[in-house]
């Protein structure tokens, strides 16, 4: 993927690839910008100003505001102390003038990235055309043209066969209108997750011994994000979707976040050959605002009595379903990733960030399993000594299972104390990585159920140049953390073997 493509937009505020005040597109400014841990304005080393708020004036105090005024539900911002300004690609700028370079991307929202020109355009086009910004689920031109830049990104075998229903953008709804959609027309109700077990806990399932029904459906994640970024072996995906299409029990893919070319593949199936028989989209599909759709198959939208159809349609319906503006900025962002083929540039260089990350393991002892598909990448920290909190969380078996993980609390500090004590535990090893990445100017996340996972989703216009000096800065954040634990011990043994 040529590079030049992206040149001027991922990162960057002017068509050099600079921002107004003459800083790369990499983040840093002329002079190295985060290399002594402050920005030019004189902020301190862990990304917020001299004064006491963190930011500056213009800020307003908020973050000082907002712990009064919000639920302890908002983790991000307690993970993450910046107040952002100002946004453009790989670039973040905060209220103090320091810029980051973003490889959250919104939870993969960002596919993009921020601003992208393709999808402002889009946006700007619904604006000045006086469409109706919300027409609870009627047809217009719109909402028509997303649906066939979708369908152009589909499997063949089930774009041929395709019914698009959108719904609710947030939390479950897309998985809770998936669900009802697999018990309306099967006339059954229970639900198989497999979270890892063998393949052969999934079959007796959807085949059981005891002559029972059934279940209605198997919903999976191609890549298990919130258990510590997890990708589900090919080979096993294809057994389990010869066992459902044996038993006809609908299989269906949650591509919430795997979607829209992130894993390499515009969706993540594709690697294993696999149809579902229904996908669930949200994120990325819509270019950076809410929305959310559940395609499914033909047969699954009639099969049974018409009472029961409608009652499909009710769960996940809701008010704020296809938006105008976000299908504008969804179609824009599809018909972005497949001209410009960026799933082939997630997939070649996520390898090799892939292999760099990898290097780190036989370099720190606390760097253990670096696993992903294309720019969906998690880097796990363990500790050395073997301390029980943020041990090991998933990682995959001798049979090319993922080891089974109990599901995330979304407890966002994982119980780590918030000192400036060495860190021990591989949760607390991955929150000190997390702080010393976001001094030198990367944002990252946590995940995994003892959230000791780095996950790092970069969006997908992302440079060879802007992937280096991530991967610098990572390193560097590694290697500090290293040092306040008082490293440098040989590999850990379960590493050292690779």
């Amino acid at each position: 993927m040529a590079e030049t493509a992206y040149e001027g937009l991922a990162g960057a505020w002017s068509d050099d690839g600079r921002s107004d005040d003459g800083r790369s597109d990499d983040g840093r400014s002329e002079d190295g910008g985060f290399e002594d841990g402050r920005s030019e304005d004189g902020g301190s080393e862990d990304g917020r100003s001299e004064d006491a708020a963190g930011v500056s004036a213009g800020a307003g105090g908020a973050p000082r505001r907002q712990p009064a005024r919000e639920a302890a539900a908002r983790t991000y911002a307690r993970a993450l102390p910046v107040v952002p300004v100002r946004a453009r690609g790989l670039t973040i700028e905060d209220a103090a003038g320091r810029r980051y370079l973003d490889c959250a991307s919104g939870a993969g929202t960002l596919a993009l990235g921020h601003h992208h020109p393709v999808v402002l355009e889009a946006m700007r086009r619904v604006l000045d055309s006086e469409t109706p910004l919300q027409v609870m689920g009627l047809t217009t031109p719109v909402e028509d043209a997303f649906v066939t830049e979708l369908l152009r990104t589909l499997p063949p075998q089930l774009a041929d066969h395709a019914r698009v229903r959108f719904c609710r953008p947030g939390g479950t709804d897309p998985v809770d209108t998936a669900v009802a959609l697999v018990r309306a027309a099967t006339g059954r109700s229970p639900i198989v997750t497999p979270t890892g077990a063998h393949l052969g806990a999934a079959a007796e399932a959807c085949c059981p011994s005891d002559a029972g029904e059934p279940p209605a459906g198997v919903v999976l994640e191609p890549v298990r994000s919130a258990d510590g970024v997890l990708p589900v072996p090919d080979a096993w995906l294809r057994d389990l979707r010869r066992v459902t299409a044996e038993r006809s029990v609908p299989l269906i893919a949650d591509e919430t976040e795997t979607g829209v070319g992130r894993t390499g593949a515009l969706w993540a199936v594709d690697h294993s050959g696999v149809t579902p028989d229904v996908l669930i989209l949200s994120k990325a599909i819509g270019g950076s605002l809410p929305l959310a759709a559940v395609v499914h198959h033909e047969d699954l939208d009639g099969r049974r009595t018409g009472s029961d159809r409608r009652a499909v349609g009710a769960p996940g319906a809701g008010t704020f379903r296809g938006n105008q503006l976000a299908l504008a900025a969804g179609a824009a962002t599809l018909a972005h990733v497949r001209e410009q083929r960026l799933a082939e540039h997630a997939a070649a260089l996520g390898g090799r960030i892939l292999s760099r990350l990898r290097g780190l393991a036989a370099e720190f002892a606390s760097v253990g399993n670096v696993r992903g598909r294309g720019l969906m990448i998690g880097v796990e920290l363990v500790s050395p000594d073997g301390a029980p909190d943020g041990a090991p969380s998933g990682g995959t078996r001798s049979d090319g299972i993922p080891c089974d993980s109990a599901p995330s609390d979304g407890n966002p500090s994982g119980g780590i104390p918030s000192g400036d004590g060495p860190p021990g535990t591989g949760s607390e090893l991955a929150l000190a990585v997390q702080r010393e990445c976001l001094r030198r100017g990367l944002i990252v996340a946590l995940t995994g159920p003892d959230r000791n996972v780095v996950r790092l989703m970069p969006p997908l216009i992302i440079t060879e140049e802007q992937a280096s000096t991530i991967l610098d800065r990572f390193a560097d954040a590694v290697q500090a953390v290293d040092r306040r634990r008082g490293g440098h011990a040989p590999p850990h043994r379960a590493h050292a073997a690779r």
